[in-house]
């Protein structure tokens, strides 16, 4: 099997030196990936432009007393202005509910955003806002040059609300230290 055959359910984990500013230090959850290209949420981003309380504002969404809060992040580059959800598999399945490999599911509607502004909703949520896509063979060049390490996913470190420490949290699970990595990729 191809090293970069499967990676549905896998984190992706920018390396040093990545060309793109916008992936530096990235963790990103691969959501879904096939023949037709790559479709993942940035986990380690939060917006330091928009809460959730300002985003429940801005979509007329009333919160209750014991509403929840979680943080906005910067899923990716691609369609910034639709959220996605992704969350765990306690929350019920409706039709714009997807199944992601690894125990995830991903929501875009706001009747998950309603149930959390209530209290409700999943156990465990990351809200993002915009996503990361690649093309047909793309990330699969990007993993090739070395931009990118492959792990698994962890839900506790995925929804960690400590987004500062997951890029190390990930290459902790590939027993990497990051203090070795270096910004350039050699060829034996």
């Amino acid at each position: 099997m191809d090293v970069v055959s499967d990676l549905g359910g896998k984190l992706l984990i920018a390396m040093p030196g990545m060309g793109d500013p916008r992936f530096e230090h990235s963790v990103i959850l691969i959501c879904a990936h096939s023949a037709e290209g790559t479709m993942g949420i940035i986990v380690n981003k939060p917006s330091d432009q928009l809460n959730f309380a300002g985003l429940l504002d801005h979509l007329e969404i009333p919160r209750a007393p014991r509403g929840r809060d979680i943080n906005v992040h910067i899923g990716g580059p691609v369609e910034r202005g639709r959220g996605f959800v992704l969350h765990s598999q306690d929350y019920p399945i409706g039709p714009a509910t997807m199944q992601v490999p690894g125990g995830y599911r991903m929501t875009a509607t706001l009747d998950i955003l309603e149930a959390m502004a209530r209290g409700g909703g999943p156990t465990s949520a990351l809200l993002a806002l915009g996503y990361s896509g690649w093309g047909p063979g793309q990330l699969e060049d990007e993993i090739r040059r070395n931009d990118w390490l492959i792990a698994d996913a962890p839900l506790g470190l995925v929804f960690s609300a400590d987004d500062g420490r997951k890029w190390a949290g990930a290459l902790a699970t590939l027993g990497v230290n990051p203090l070795t990595l270096s910004s350039t990729a050699g060829r034996a």
